[in-house]
């Protein structure tokens, strides 16, 4: 999939981000990476990108650095990604998901530049009789959380760009990504959460009955989903998943964790969460091509190794 010119990656100092900036420099492309550092790490940065420690929210800086770069695609990572932070502070997680994917997409249109949102699938979707699981892209968005209702509204502006400027845009509805970077601490999924307990030696801790279940989506197969739109059909919305439902209590044993303590239930937290990919089969040619009995303990190998590297659970 090679392909020449200069790129950017908001958001590429994280962990699905600069996985994404790997890809793309190992693909012979120029990459920018814009990040604020607020969650990412500067040492997640391919040595050979263009780091812009720049705020998305920021609208001059972004079309300046479009403008300057030249940039052909915009693969639009960062995001207010807390759960808990959107429903503490739904102000700030609405102005960083909502009105930062508007600055994007303001820098995007003064080239033409096409722009690939990570967008959310569970959150979208949410929870309610009659939702088909696994969930395709027809299904009616309902979502349950500030955090999912915000990543709606960013399509919604993609989706709107599009029809009032020509801008091709892709939605990308991502299930539960993990794999190796991934922060146990800070906004890390549960995988990461669960890892870097057990590699501390500390018990897992399981909200609820432990039987809620998620599609988690290895981190390698979202890049090539990405990679692969990049040259798609533009203004598409794809669900990105495994379309497997895994319990909670199914990632405890598979990580070889034992008895884990309960804790309850978190409010808006789905019951059931599962992505029918079958349209990116369809348009991308993707598939998943990693499981989650070979992804976990790569995940978590990679996470002890990063522990070990930096010092351990301080890091």
């Amino acid at each position: 999939m090679a392909s020449a010119g200069a790129v950017i990656v908001t958001g590429g100092a994280g962990f699905i981000g600069s996985t994404l900036a790997d890809a793309l420099v190992a693909d012979g492309r120029q990459v920018h990476v814009v990040d604020t550092l607020a969650t990412g790490h500067e040492r997640n940065i391919p040595p050979s990108a263009t780091f812009h420690r720049t705020d998305i929210r920021d609208a001059a800086a972004m079309a300046d650095i479009v403008t300057r770069t030249g940039a052909s695609t915009v693969f639009h990572l960062a995001a207010q990604a807390d759960v808990r932070r959107a429903l503490d502070e739904p102000a700030f997680d609405a102005d960083v998901n909502i009105a930062g994917t508007i600055s994007v997409l303001e820098a995007a249109r003064i080239t033409g530049a096409r722009v690939l949102l990570a967008a959310t699938g569970g959150a979208a979707y949410g929870e309610y009789p009659g939702l088909p699981v696994p969930t395709p892209e027809t299904a009616e968005p309902r979502p349950m959380s500030h955090y999912g209702m915000s990543k709606i509204a960013a399509e919604g502006y993609c989706g709107l760009y599009g029809r009032l400027y020509g801008l091709p845009t892709v939605r990308l509805r991502l299930g539960n990504v993990y794999g190796p970077r991934q922060d146990p601490h800070g906004e890390a999924g549960v995988v990461a959460i669960f890892s870097g307990r057990l590699i501390d030696g500390e018990p897992l801790t399981v909200f609820g009955d432990g039987l809620q279940t998620r599609d988690y989506v290895f981190v390698g197969d979202v890049v090539d989903a990405f990679l692969r739109a990049e040259s798609g059909p533009a203004d598409d919305t794809l669900n990105i998943g495994c379309g497997r439902e895994i319990s909670v209590l199914d990632l405890v044993g598979i990580l070889g964790g034992t008895d884990p303590v309960h804790a309850p239930a978190r409010a808006g937290e789905l019951q059931r969460s599962c992505l029918d990919a079958s349209r990116a089969r369809q348009v991308l040619g993707w598939s998943p091509t990693v499981s989650v009995e070979d992804g976990l303990p790569i995940t978590h190998a990679a996470i002890a190794r990063d522990r070990g590297a930096t010092g351990g659970a301080s890091a």
